[in-house]
């Protein structure tokens, strides 16, 4: 009732023009491109990093465990900054921090050390991230998914450009090398985007608007409230296990292929020739990226849980399917851009339901609640590195990150969906 009542008293700023909505979005996403690589970049690094010091796979992969952990398990402190500060100071110190995190890198010679320069860029990448898709679900409430789709296709796709450069600067310079231009670069790009980010005052954008497809709350709940919430703790289970074999597939892309001898081998496919590793890269980036805004504005026509059953149910298809063709270089290059295409969404459908669910006035705290359900999935990341270890293939890894995605997807349907009406309706009186 507060809410609503400080919603009315609160001095209105006249509405911006759709035109510096949009700008404002295009300055997340260019944030979003330059914390890509911190992520997606990363598998090209592991094998050399395992070459020049011998240590095993799985524990360099906690590296990357814990840049994700702590890209994700901050986003709620971030998002209150945020949400207290504005956007632009969480940003510019998160620029500074994903430079110093790969300067670490860089320079490390012992495991501890990449662990350190990981969490430092993780904190930095979480902190832009957050903020940005928090960003874009505030100024855009008449097309969320969308919206935040377009934001986090910057971080899916970003790395896409990237993709070659970066292994012919490990193969040219040294990873060491490329760890330090790289992270300067990126970070100083992003203080200097960061000048450019505003939050939305009351009045500059349009109301929610009412969609029969879309279950939308008008109250806002604060973040504790939030955790109180079960339906929350069903949509970070279902987070948690969609996330796991997407993060899995971009933490190991690399080993995976050259496990199964398929990473040199020459593709050619739509004029173009790579090594299969590289094409696959490439093309998961770009659809990686494309599916965000797509299912995206996909789930602002036909519903969140309806978008989730598609998208969730062709994940655990194509990881079938990967598992089954993936050891043919051609049909691992297009299933491994399938399973991207199938995976990346969750980064705009669960940011925009969390919003529907509990209100955009603290969007970015409540939604960055949920984005630490990723940290929780890459805990998942150096299990299936041991699982593979133990057994020395791959096989059950896929089976259960198939499994996972179809449980995700009939929860979706029948029961995040009709639970989240109810919701929705009780918040309304």
């Amino acid at each position: 009732m507060t809410d609503m009542v400080q919603a009315t008293t609160a001095p209105s700023a006249a509405r911006v023009s759709d035109t510096y909505r949009w700008a404002q979005l295009a300055i997340g996403v260019a944030a979003m491109v330059m914390i890509a690589n911190y992520q997606y970049g990363w598998t090209f690094f592991v094998p050399d990093i395992q070459k020049t010091f011998g240590w095993d796979r799985a524990s360099i992969q906690w590296a990357f465990t814990l840049f994700v952990l702590f890209e994700t398990w901050l986003v709620p402190v971030e998002g209150w900054f945020v949400d207290k500060y504005g956007p632009r100071i969480v940003v510019l110190v998160g620029g500074v921090l994903c430079a110093i995190g790969w300067a670490v890198n860089a320079q490390a010679t012992t495991l501890n050390g990449y662990y350190l320069g990981m969490i430092i860029a993780g904190i930095g990448a979480g902190g832009v991230y957050g903020t940005c898709v928090g960003n874009a679900l505030k100024w855009f409430p008449d097309k969320r998914g969308l919206a935040a789709g377009i934001t986090a296709a910057g971080f899916g796709a970003g790395s896409a450009l990237t993709v070659a450069p970066i292994q012919a600067m490990i193969k040219d310079s040294g990873f060491q090398t490329t760890f330090l231009y790289f992270g300067l670069g990126q970070g100083i790009i992003i203080c200097i985007l960061a000048f450019f980010l505003l939050a939305p005052k009351p009045g500059q954008v349009p109301a929610v608007v009412a969609n029969a497809a879309l279950a939308q709350t008008r109250r806002n709940y604060q973040p504790t409230e939030v955790l109180r919430q079960p339906i929350f703790w069903l949509m970070y289970f279902m987070f948690v296990i969609v996330g796991a074999g997407g993060l899995m597939v971009t933490a190991n892309l690399k080993p995976i292929a050259v496990d199964w001898k398929v990473d040199a081998v020459p593709v050619t496919l739509i004029g173009m020739t790579m090594t299969a590793v590289t094409f696959a890269a490439t093309i998961d980036r770009v659809l990686n990226g494309l599916t965000r805004p797509f299912f995206g504005w996909i789930s602002d026509m036909i519903g969140r849980e309806n978008t989730m059953f598609i998208a969730f149910g062709m994940e655990g298809f194509g990881i079938w399917m990967l598992y089954l063709w993936g050891h043919d270089p051609i049909w691992f290059v297009i299933l491994s851009g399938f399973v991207f295409f199938a995976w990346g969404e969750i980064y705009s459908l669960f940011p925009s339901t969390c919003t529907d669910t509990f209100g955009a006035k603290f969007a970015t705290t409540n939604a960055g609640l949920l984005y630490t359900a990723k940290g929780t999935a890459a805990l998942l990341v150096p299990l299936a590195n041991y699982v593979q270890q133990s057994s020395g293939h791959w096989d059950n890894v896929f089976i259960l990150a198939a499994g996972a995605n179809i449980l995700a997807s009939l929860l979706a349907l029948l029961v995040l969906k009709p639970w989240r009406k109810v919701v929705v309706a009780q918040s309304a009186i």
